[in-house]
């Protein structure tokens, strides 16, 4: 029986704070490249903190030396799949582990920790493989190598990326704490440790001390402008292949962001850049996708919508549901009310703001409201008062009815009683190839960019997110350090 982990999804401060991370677009062929000669190739350590975008084949580390090489990627054809696989290779394998556990959480964070020790007298512990801080010690194959083979990191580093660019393990998703260390075989309290009040919680831990070698290095993706810049001191400086200044993401290991789920979604629509546009084909049924976690019992969040693609016979929807079960099956289409906003009529002149309760409607000012006609680029606001029960709605900065999430007056529409299944959640439909972006704070994206503040955008007041428009005063991003504290 195949055992799923899942990740690390922190909702309390972890004490060290990583700023940034960077976002892999598989569908760009997203990587970092670095040539390299010299390294101790008996003994080395790579690790990596990683948030899955995708649940398919994606590679995390390659090395390459002559026609000899080393890889690290998580298998995966379907959703089913999931796995860890670790190898070095030289026309046969000199050593090999493949995980029993399964690795497919999309609203987590992972960190993996790789180790080549084949010096090492016990055979059994030439080849190890940490996640969140613990060893893994169940294999569908293991086999370590011989003492003193090569694990063969003389050559290219690629992250992201097959040693040979195959189209089909291109990683995407989140990176963050990209760490070789050249020359020594650590475990993964050199990486992380438990939290103390949460003993079942794995935290990174700052690790510019450690002692890097030759060849190591350590990416902290804090620099947008040099997202390959190495700060170990040594200077590796990896080249960046297809990837921006937009890639770069607050979205890290210790404040992670609500993002669409791949888990969740119809089979009529594409998630790209890391989960956060969601685009459908042109079925008349697109089906609909729904988020990494549901938005928590209390506090006030916010979030914006921005269309990136519509026309009359294409339209997105997109709303915060509160039927759980219904949105998580992936495959429910809207119902015959309207449970969500989208632009309506054969020229798109209006916006349906009927608000849905499963089958009943909440409450509403009329059942549609008139504006502008919508066109790629509105920027849709919402704003979720949870202790309250009211859900504002606005478009391009400016609030439907003249609401004030901030005072509470004129609320779009209200929340119904919460349970464990009938819990707020973000979702999207998108019918006929229509498009939207999300921005739940993380990042800003090519779909999404920010141009507000001369593109730093706006933070909630607890300094986390980036948004086009300044939230609402007391409305937060939803993020594990905003849930943590407010949720």
């Amino acid at each position: 029986m195949s055992l799923l982990i899942p990740g690390t999804n922190s909702i309390k401060d972890t004490g060290y704070d990583v700023a940034n991370s960077l976002r892999f677009n598989n569908n760009s062929s997203d990587s970092l490249s670095l040539s390299t000669s010299g390294a101790d190739e008996t003994s080395w350590t790579y690790s990596v903190w990683v948030k899955r975008s995708e649940i398919t084949y994606a590679s995390l580390f390659s090395a390459i030396s002559g026609s000899n090489f080393v890889d690290v990627y998580f298998y995966g054809t379907s959703t089913a799949d999931g796995y860890l696989e670790f190898y070095s290779f030289n026309g046969s394998f000199v050593g090999r582990l493949v995980t029993n556990a399964f690795f497919r959480d999309p609203s987590a964070w992972y960190n993996i920790v790789i180790v080549w020790d084949s010096d090492n007298s016990t055979s059994g512990d030439r080849m190890r493989i940490y996640v969140n801080g613990t060893r893994v010690t169940s294999f569908s194959t293991e086999s370590q190598p011989s003492s003193g083979a090569s694990g063969y990191v003389n050559g290219t580093f690629k992250i992201g990326a097959m040693r040979d660019n195959n189209s089909s393990y291109f990683f995407d998703g989140y990176m963050a704490e990209a760490c070789f260390i050249d020359g020594q075989s650590l475990d993964a309290t050199s990486f992380g440790e438990f939290d103390s009040d949460s003993p079942n919680i794995w935290k990174p831990i700052d690790v510019s001390g450690l002692t890097f070698g030759t060849n190591g290095f350590y990416l902290d993706f804090e620099n947008a402008s040099s997202l390959g810049a190495d700060v170990s001191g040594n200077s590796n400086n990896f080249t960046v292949n297809n990837l921006t200044s937009a890639d770069q993401s607050t979205d890290t290991c210790t404040n992670n962001f609500m993002t669409l789920s791949p888990l969740l979604k119809g089979s009529n629509i594409d998630l790209t850049e890391g989960n956060v546009v969601s685009t459908g084909n042109t079925s008349s049924d697109a089906g609909n996708v729904a988020c990494t976690f549901p938005i928590a019992f209390s506090g006030k969040w916010y979030f914006e919508v921005k269309i990136t693609a519509i026309s009359a016979a294409g339209y997105p929807k997109f709303a915060v549901f509160q039927d759980f079960e219904s949105v998580s099956q992936g495959n429910y289409n809207g119902g015959s009310g309207g449970n969500n906003m989208h632009p309506s009529g054969s020229s798109g002149n209006a916006i349906s703001t009927t608000l849905q309760y499963n089958s009943t409607t909440l409450e509403n000012p009329t059942s549609n409201l008139s504006i502008t006609a919508p066109a790629n680029g509105n920027i849709f606001q919402f704003a979720l008062d949870m202790d309250n029960g009211a859900i504002y709605v606005g478009v391009n900065g400016t609030y439907y009815n003249s609401g004030d999430p901030t005072s509470g007056s004129s609320k779009t529409g209200k929340i119904g009683d919460l349970t464990v299944t009938n819990q707020m959640m973000p979702m999207s439909s998108n019918f006929g190839g229509s498009a939207t972006a999300y921005n739940f704070g993380g990042t800003s994206t090519s779909a999404f960019s920010i141009t507000s503040n001369g593109g730093s955008g706006n933070a909630d007041a607890n300094g986390h997110g980036k948004f086009e428009y300044a939230p609402p005063t007391g409305y937060f991003a939803l993020c594990s350090k905003n849930i943590g504290e407010f949720g």
